[in-house]
């Protein structure tokens, strides 16, 4: 979907760009080549990123800005190197992992290829971070079900939960990717998946996807990332973010729709002020009035099949894009 993330985008020359996600450059580097220009202000939680970006800075210079951090830790990262709030013009989330990541067996976020169960995106920048094997190996069933059915919404979440935990004891520590994709599909007998390319799909993706989103506290990552980028976007700045997962993407949807992440799906605005016990000030239904994003459109948007055809991972893909409202303006 690069087309209509560079379109939305519409990057100008003397503009700052921050890409929430530089991976392996991809994104920056098409900015960089519409808009030569551009400052690039390149964040990645993963040391490996990081060092792509140094790499591609030898080429550009001070215009390509490297960061090393999460989503939660872009305030200090961003006044550290002097980027004032309201500065930015434009922002890019690609969230999720990487297909850096995923080509690279020892870190364990592929299916396809086995190795240590790990899929910490900070890699061994944070040491004390729990990997994916300390998550199976030490929480129990229940709690192992609840990570599976919330993240990785898998109508067989308890199945799975039970046989990996028998699976432990019987035979010890669960250590690789491919015993783990091997446990979980043995409770898939019979029952095969495939893709919107109609491809087969492999039955414990949804629970890889699970344990990758609750190793690296993605859902409030991104929750925190979009507030922070709300403060240091230019009012009519341009946040757009591709999500491969319907949790991901609700949390983009409600910030973009000014809805709370407490409330209830479908919430009208009476429904706010509905309960006759208590009286809202005026600064409480303000609040909830005000809107503090401007959707681009009021659907997702969704990949072509040229795209998918020409990037399997795209399959999957939700792309939002909204710019921030001047909202002293509409006080």
């Amino acid at each position: 979907m690069l087309d209509q993330v560079l379109k939305l985008l519409n990057p100008l020359p003397g503009q700052t760009f921050l890409d929430m996600t530089f991976g392996a450059g991809g994104h920056s580097s098409e900015v960089l080549a519409v808009s030569p220009n551009t400052r690039v202000l390149a964040l990645d939680r993963d040391p490996t990123a990081y060092h792509y970006a140094l790499e591609l800075q030898e080429k550009y210079s001070d215009q390509l800005i490297p960061l090393l951090g999460r989503f939660s830790e872009l305030e200090w990262l961003l006044t550290n190197k002097g980027i004032k709030a309201g500065s930015l013009d434009s922002v890019l989330f690609d969230v999720g992992a990487s297909s850096m990541q995923f080509d690279r067996p020892d870190r364990g976020f592929a299916l396809s290829k086995d190795g240590p169960l790990d899929m910490r995106m900070d890699g061994n920048r944070l040491p004390d971070q729990p990997s994916a094997a300390d998550v199976i190996n030490m929480m129990s069933e229940p709690e192992l079900y609840r990570i599976i059915k919330k993240y990785g919404e898998e109508h067989l979440a308890r199945k799975i939960a039970n046989i990996i935990v028998e699976s432990r004891y019987a035979f010890g520590k669960i250590t690789t990717t491919k015993q783990l994709a091997n446990i979980i599909s043995s409770v898939f007998t019979g029952d095969h998946r495939k893709d919107k390319l109609m491809r087969h799909s492999h039955v414990a993706t949804k629970t890889f996807q699970a344990l990758r989103i609750f190793v690296n506290n993605e859902l409030n990552e991104l929750n925190n990332g979009i507030e922070i980028v709300h403060k240091y976007l230019k009012p009519g700045g341009v946040c757009v973010v591709l999500t491969f997962h319907s949790l991901e993407d609700r949390i983009v949807k409600r910030h973009f729709h000014g809805i709370s992440l407490d409330d209830k799906p479908n919430m009208s605005i009476k429904d706010h002020f509905r309960n006759s016990h208590y009286i809202h000030s005026k600064e409480e239904v303000e609040k909830v009035m005000q809107k503090r994003w401007q959707p681009l459109s009021k659907k997702l948007m969704a990949p072509r099949y040229i795209d998918c055809l020409e990037n399997p991972r795209a399959r999957s893909a939700k792309l939002r894009a909204a710019f921030k409202l001047d909202v002293k303006k509409e006080t």
